[in-house]
């Protein structure tokens, strides 16, 4: 991961799960995919797994969106500081809280260990969740 260019004038966003292999690597599959380069886009685990999860990548796969050559990672100070918004799924306790950082927690079923067609549905969750942050990421007046 690498900071954020503080010259633009871009939205940042970090996704953050336990082991950054399936949820926020789909999240952040679909904000790269659907927001091109008006984002930033980062994610990070705060237990990052020893790879990717195979159903995550097929199942996005399936949607024209690839996410194979990512690696698990975990997330770091530098980038949770230059995030406008941090999205977590799951890490609890441990993700980090910056003040003045926008907030939001996202409930999703952890797709580790189950099949194409549960994780097919948490895929298109995330989906509808990056849709609606998007449309208010650019609304934001980010200096």
């Amino acid at each position: 991961m690498t900071e954020t260019d503080d010259a633009t004038n871009r939205p940042a966003v970090l996704f953050l799960c336990v082991h950054n292999a399936g949820r926020s690597q789909m999240a952040a599959g679909w904000l790269r995919h659907l927001a091109g380069d008006r984002i930033d886009v980062f994610s990070g685990g705060s237990d990052p797994g020893d790879e990717i999860n195979a159903a995550a990548v097929e199942a996005m796969a399936e949607v024209g969106v690839d996410i194979s050559t990512e690696r698990p990672k975990a997330w770091t100070e530098a980038v949770a500081r230059a995030a406008d918004a941090i999205i977590t799924m799951g890490c609890g306790d441990a993700c980090p809280i910056f003040p003045g950082k926008r907030y939001e927690d996202w409930e999703l079923q952890d797709p580790a260990g189950q099949g194409i067609d549960m994780v097919r549905g948490v895929r298109d969750d995330i989906r509808g969740r990056v849709e609606d942050l998007i449309a208010t990421l650019n609304r934001l007046d980010v200096a």
